[in-house]
């Protein structure tokens, strides 16, 4: 994985530079988009509609045919962008680039105050782990005063291996990412709203919280099956792979 961004005034520090120090501190792993601050409101919608504007652009499709395109490859890779990097020759930087550009989106922007004291008091190590680029996730970090609140932030751009992107829900990047970070998966905690990312941390040995303060109250019951974990839903109560659920960060620190 890339060298994350260097601390500055405000902001999340690189990657330790060495092990030796807090092993057996807990590592926290904080989604962002849905998990600290509300995405559905800010910043889903106009990211949406600009990669499949990418998308009819680029590849000089129909909107409806890009749409569908475009959630095909989130579906099947869990990101848009691997798909287009794969089958299209899309260069990533470039797409992410012009997908999160997003005019206004610091005054869309809201989170929970409560949640920002909570992630001060919580003990251990804490790093911002998103499939969002870097630049989007500064600019929402920066915004919401929560930048340092984080030891590190580890963006898309990051979760690399041998010249390949494995964003989350890869296996093969958590268990990575654990070795760089210098601690055991069974030490790392992941907090997340979407189910598909707990479930692949879980088996590569971390605990999981599910974040349900951001979730959409009530599913379109147009929504076909293969869209539940966009909305993160589930039939159980608590799936068998999610250690803990909560409402607000404040509720980490009785764990």
């Amino acid at each position: 994985m890339a060298a994350l961004l260097s601390r500055g005034p405000g902001r999340a520090a690189s990657w330790p530079s060495g092990v030796s120090t807090g092993r057996a501190r807990r590592v926290w792993l904080f989604d962002l988009d849905n998990t600290l601050h509300d995405a559905s409101h800010s910043s889903f919608g106009p990211t949406n509609e600009a990669m499949t504007q990418y998308i009819v652009d680029h590849l000089d499709l129909p909107h409806p045919e890009a749409w569908a395109l475009r959630q095909h490859y989130w579906l099947h890779y869990g990101a848009t962008m691997l798909g287009l990097v794969r089958h299209h020759g899309v260069k990533a930087s470039h797409f992410l680039e012009a997908t999160h550009r997003l005019p206004g989106l610091e005054s869309r922007l809201r989170t929970s105050a409560h949640d920002r004291a909570a992630l001060r008091r919580l003990p251990g190590r804490k790093f911002i782990l998103t499939n969002a680029p870097r630049a989007y996730a500064l600019r929402v970090l920066d915004a919401l005063r929560l930048s340092g609140c984080f030891d590190g932030l580890i963006s898309i751009e990051d979760m690399t291996m041998f010249g390949h992107h494995r964003p989350k829900p890869d296996a093969r990047m958590f268990r990575s990412m654990a070795a760089r970070l210098g601690v055991p998966p069974h030490r790392c905690t992941l907090v997340e709203d979407t189910l598909d990312h707990q479930r692949a941390a879980y088996r590569v040995g971390m605990r999981t919280v599910w974040m349900q303060r951001y979730i959409p109250r009530v599913r379109r019951l147009s929504a076909p099956p293969e869209l539940a974990s966009e909305v993160s839903v589930h039939p159980c109560h608590k799936p068998l792979y999610v250690c803990a659920r909560i409402k607000s960060i404040q509720g980490l620190l009785s764990m």
